[in-house]
């Protein structure tokens, strides 16, 4: 079946071409060509284009397939091209002619486009919450390690005292701006595409307000034209924001690799968190950390690569756009694995509390003499020239203690701050409209 039938055959090779993996990908879509079908119909009967009798039996009817598709029940059949068709037959066989009525006003264009913009927004809140859990994990370890110093480095020398818990509150940070940029990307996503048809609207009197209401958007893509043209630029702009939370994820997989090594041996990992070797028995090796680093670098292209297929495209629809699901729609899974998989190490990571027994560590605590003999009354630049003039001798002694009073430093983290800047990041967002809409559309 294909909504386009004009009673003729097309070339198999042909038609596999232009299918493409369309039928295995749009299975992440049918709940939500349920849902936009259901707006659609409704909003349909309030302009007197189908029956009250009509919207209740098909209302009934694509709550049944939308309970099949939640439960994994749901399949686009063989021939059948897209979520969009099978969903149409599947009213049409039963409930006859009246299944055919659902398209009325609204082409696969701006199908397709609300779908993906009610599946996205989904995505988005599961990899906010993902995105919360790690943060709470980062924020718990900086407490609990807060007092346990440990080197930093600049140009990966030996440089100044940190802490794991700035380590560790580091990260946890990076990820309020991470939570951010996706508060962002859900705005830009959370605008109602439906009624813009193949792009330049309908004659029939569409009310896309209503639909707007039902399906919990914050507003419509008011030109009819602009909305076909945000398809890929929806997908960029969200892929920038999975893009950001996943630099995060390789830097913290980077590090933790490097200090679990045995010259850093800063920390440990869980044993049932590394691999083997099948030569070497003593082997432990940091392959989850090393897979996330792989997955995320990989993720981080995602926003080149939908540019790469969208960014010479005139106005209008192009079948180029199709090509963008095949690289979006699984970035959300693989990067909510290396979330969990990241999230489940740090709750049981565990640090070294005794690296600054090792003498090669001694020369970092040389900026807290400067700065003592600064506080003493000594100029700074002086009291820079004798300390190292005093290492250059071998006469320099350290102090290891260290006194970093101000906001963000060794000794005051800013933990509650911080926390308080990524709840106000999360419920700026705004998740609960989408899903009270989404609930009364399917009581109702």
């Amino acid at each position: 079946m294909k909504l386009w039938d004009k009673g003729y055959d097309i070339n198999d090779a042909v038609e596999r071409f232009t299918v493409g993996r369309d039928r295995e990908l749009d299975l992440f879509l049918a709940r939500h060509d349920v849902l936009g079908s259901m707006a659609h119909i409704t909003m349909l009967n309030r302009v007197g284009l189908l029956a009250s009798d009509e919207l209740d039996a098909l209302l009934a009817e694509l709550r049944n397939i939308y309970a099949e598709a939640a439960e994994g029940r749901f399949e686009i059949e063989e021939g059948i091209e897209d979520v969009h068709s099978q969903v149409e037959l599947l009213l049409t066989r039963r409930l006859g002619d009246m299944g055919k009525k659902i398209h009325s006003g609204r082409s696969r264009n701006d199908q397709v486009l609300v779908d993906l913009k009610l599946w996205t927004r989904e995505q988005l809140r599961l990899i906010a919450d993902d995105v919360h859990q790690l943060f709470e994990q980062l924020q718990a370890q900086s407490e609990r390690y807060k007092q346990v110093l440990m080197p930093g480095y600049t140009h990966l020398q030996v440089a100044m005292p940190s802490s794991f818990g700035l380590w560790f509150g580091a990260y946890a940070e990076s990820l309020v701006d991470d939570m951010t940029l996706l508060g962002a990307a859900y705005r830009v996503t959370n605008r109602n595409p439906l009624g813009s048809a193949a792009g330049y609207g309908s004659s029939f009197p569409l009310d896309r307000q209503l639909t707007t209401d039902l399906l919990g958007f914050d507003s419509m893509d008011y030109n009819v034209v602009y909305a076909q043209m945000g398809r890929g630029k929806m997908e960029r702009t969200v892929s920038f924001a999975l893009a950001s939370i996943a630099g995060t994820l390789s830097k913290l997989a980077f590090d933790a690799c490097l200090f679990n090594s045995q010259n850093f041996a800063f920390v440990r990992l869980p044993k049932e968190c590394t691999t083997g070797s099948s030569i070497m028995p003593h082997k432990k090796n940091p392959d989850v950390f090393e897979l996330t680093r792989a997955k995320c670098n990989k993720l981080q292209g995602l926003p080149n690569q939908i540019t790469l297929i969208m960014n010479n495209l005139p106005s209008g629809y192009f079948r180029d756009l199709q090509i963008i699901k095949e690289v979006f729609l699984p970035a959300f899974q693989e990067l909510r694995d290396c979330l969990a998989m990241v999230t489940y190490i740090i709750n049981r990571m565990e640090v070294n509390e005794h690296i600054l027994d090792d003498p090669r560590y001694d020369l970092m605590f040389s900026v807290e003499e400067v700065n003592r003999l600064t506080t003493e009354g000594m100029p700074f630049r002086d009291a820079y020239k004798k300390v190292g003039m005093d290492i250059e001798a071998g006469r320099f002694t350290p102090c290891k203690e260290v006194h970093h009073t101000h906001q963000g430093s060794i000794g005051n983290l800013c933990t509650a701050q911080i926390a308080a800047l990524m709840q106000q990041a999360y419920d700026s967002i705004g998740f609960s409209q989408a899903l009270t809409a989404e609930q009364n559309l399917l009581n109702s």
